[in-house]
């Protein structure tokens, strides 16, 4: 006579179809980052770090490029973004590759201030020594 063996669920499918899942959901989702375009040489600088919030506009500046909000555009796409802005107390936070020609520089300031957008602040790399 066979004995018989309890029956039970096989585990085995279950756990395998659970960590595919999770690898598919962790590969397909979409993680926030920084609303960055360029690669830029930031100077150096000893200031202190200030915290990021998620309503301020960040503009990118290199030798040749330019990026508001992560996406490239030339300065009159820039003009017309900085003239959309609404709320001038909203911070911009500038990223300025140390490359870059002052003049290229100055014509962003400008447009800053022709919309009144004041509250500035200049991105620098951690002086480490």
């Amino acid at each position: 006579m066979k004995r018989r063996e309890p029956l039970g669920i096989d585990l085995t499918p279950i756990i395998d179809v659970v960590f595919i899942l999770l690898i598919f959901f962790i590969v397909t989702s979409v993680f926030k980052k920084d609303e960055l375009a360029l690669i830029l040489d930031l100077p150096k600088a000893d200031a202190k770090a200030t915290e990021v919030k998620d309503d301020q506009i960040f503009i990118e500046l290199n030798e040749d490029k330019l990026a508001i909000k992560g996406i490239e555009v030339s300065f009159i796409s820039l003009e017309d973004n900085l003239k959309e802005i609404k709320d001038n107390k909203k911070a911009v936070i500038v990223r300025i590759d140390k490359n870059t020609k002052y003049e290229r520089v100055v014509k962003v300031l400008d447009l800053l201030q022709k919309y009144n957008l004041n509250n500035l602040a200049l991105v620098t790399e951690e002086n480490k020594n």
